[in-house]
């Protein structure tokens, strides 16, 4: 080796380095790619939730208060004061079904008060609801971005609204810290065993704008849902 050399480890530390930081970028543009994707599909689905939902629920109740009109016109005073009541009930269908849709999407709490509030309440909520234990350990999940805080929200709501359809005592929601600063989501409840690939289908759906990974364990003793989430995903 001549004077001025670099030594030869000192070289292949350089090219491991811009090797490291070829692959860090290539995951980044492969995770904004993904990102871009997964906001397509939201957008697609909803514009036939509101096309199929609120839409056409809002052109009955128009149909029904022209009944209305006709009814009060004819001197059918009883059955304009029916329609009227159906028209009302339906309407407030409709104002709760968009009530949800707008927490489901991004709930204040969330945005107000952070992470973990937000997954407690909604795992409060749903088990008052379905009379069913939820169990919740999810403070890791506080330090997040704000992307991925949401995204890991959506993924919770999933993994619930799956989990009750099991029907099952109990739930447990848990986040941990894994060793390369990625993450790990565990849903783990006692019901009914399942063989559906739909909702298998819907997580992977969910976890792709974050490079995630899906394992399910089924078994008679319940389901175990495992989502693993890398770590440049996740965090600054």
């Amino acid at each position: 080796m001549t004077e001025g050399d670099a030594p030869p480890g000192n070289g292949r530390q350089g090219e491991r380095r811009q090797g490291e930081r070829r692959r860090e970028e290539r995951d980044r543009i492969r995770l904004f790619e993904q990102l871009i994707a997964a906001e397509q599909d939201e957008r697609r689905r909803l514009a036939l939730f509101l096309h199929d939902g609120a839409v056409q629920s809002l052109s009955g109740i128009a149909l029904m208060l022209d009944a209305v009109g006709h009814a009060i016109e004819d001197g059918r005073y009883e059955d304009a004061q029916q329609v009227l009541a159906n028209a009302l009930e339906r309407h407030r269908q409709t104002i709760a079904s968009l009530r949800d849709l707008s927490f489901d999407l991004e709930p204040i709490v969330l945005r107000d008060q952070g992470f973990v509030p937000a997954v407690r309440a909604l795992a409060d909520r749903l088990g008052i609801d379905e009379s069913v234990k939820v169990e919740v350990d999810v403070a890791v999940g506080e330090a997040f971005v704000e992307r991925a805080r949401v995204a890991m929200y959506q993924l919770i709501r999933e993994a619930l609204g799956q989990a009750i359809g099991r029907q099952p005592t109990t739930i447990s929601l848990r986040i941990v810290e894994l060793e390369d600063g990625g993450a790990e989501l565990t849903v783990a409840d006692d019901g009914h065993r399942e063989r559906r690939r739909d909702s298998v289908e819907a997580f992977e759906e969910r976890v792709r704008p974050l490079s995630g990974k899906v394992d399910f364990d089924r078994s008679d003793a319940g389901t175990i849902v495992t989502v693993a989430l890398p770590g440049y995903a996740i965090r600054e």
